[in-house]
C-alpha cells in the first residue's frame, strides 16, 4: 500500500504543477463533473462535433 500512496501524492503534484504551468483543465480525470466553457471550431459534421463534447475543435486547446 506504501507504492500505491506514493504513487498516488506523486500524481497529484504531477497534476498541480501541470494546471499551475498551463491552467485549469489541462488534466481531466474521467468522471470528473466539471463543465467547461470552451470556445469551438464547428468541423462541420454534427456527429463528430457531438463527439468532441464541445461542439466543434476547441479554439486554442490543440
Amino acid at each position: 500500500m506504501a507504492i500505491d500512496q506514493a504513487k498516488a501524492r506523486q500524481l497529484e503534484n504531477t497534476v498541480a504543477t501541470l494546471n499551475k504551468r498551463f491552467g485549469d483543465g489541462i488534466i481531466m480525470r474521467l468522471g470528473q463533473a466539471t463543465h467547461m466553457n470552451v470556445e469551438s471550431i464547428p468541423t462541420g459534421s454534427i456527429s463528430l462535433d457531438i463527439a468532441l463534447g464541445v461542439g466543434g475543435v476547441p479554439r486554442g486547446r490543440i
